[in-house]
Formats: structure tokens, sequence, C-alpha cells
């Protein structure tokens, strides 16, 4: 099913969020906020039963990094499972905010 899947980015002014489908399938979806015009933060990642163990949530957070280096945007992963996936990546070290938000 997850070789179809299909991710897009969904937004507005000050929030978005990335939506994983498949055809026929559930949607997963990451939620971000965006901090001015070259930050966002990564609140949350849902990934529902039928994608678990897919790597889904991963494929969700790794679109985000691209995206982020693509606009030139730091990523501050609050989110425990995007977190997790920043520290088994180092390659995305280059689009993590490295200090905390004031």
């Amino acid at each position: 099913m997850t070789d179809q899947l299909q991710i897009d980015r969904e937004e507005n002014e000050t929030k978005g969020r990335y939506v994983a489908r498949a055809p026929g399938g559930p949607e997963a979806e990451m939620t971000f906020t965006k901090v001015g015009k070259h930050q966002m933060i990564i609140d949350h990642t849902e990934v529902p039963d039928a994608y678990r163990g897919q790597g889904v949530g991963a494929r969700l957070v790794e679109r985000a990094v691209d995206d982020a280096r693509a606009a030139g945007v730091t990523v501050i992963p609050l989110c425990p499972f995007a977190a997790a996936q920043f520290r088994r990546h180092p390659e995305w070290a280059d689009v993590l905010r490295k200090k905390p938000v004031a």
C-alpha cells in the first residue's frame, strides 16, 4: 500500500501539515507551526495503525526536511517522533535548530 503513497503539504499563514495518502487508505499527518519566515516547529505526527512499521512517519519528516532545505528554513522538532528521527539521521543536522527558542 505504501509504495503508492503520496505526500502533500497544506498550509496557511502560520500553520500547516504534511499529509500522506495511499489510494483507498487512511491519512497520516505531521503538523507544523511557522515561526517567522525562517523556522518551523514540527508539532505532532499521527500515523494510523494501517501504516505502522512501514516508514510512513519517517517519510513525512523527510519531506519536511527536504522542503526546509529548499526554503532555507530551520526545523525545531518538538514532536517526540520527529525528534527521534532527527537523532537517527545526522545528515539532517543542517536544518536542525541548534538553540532552543527564547
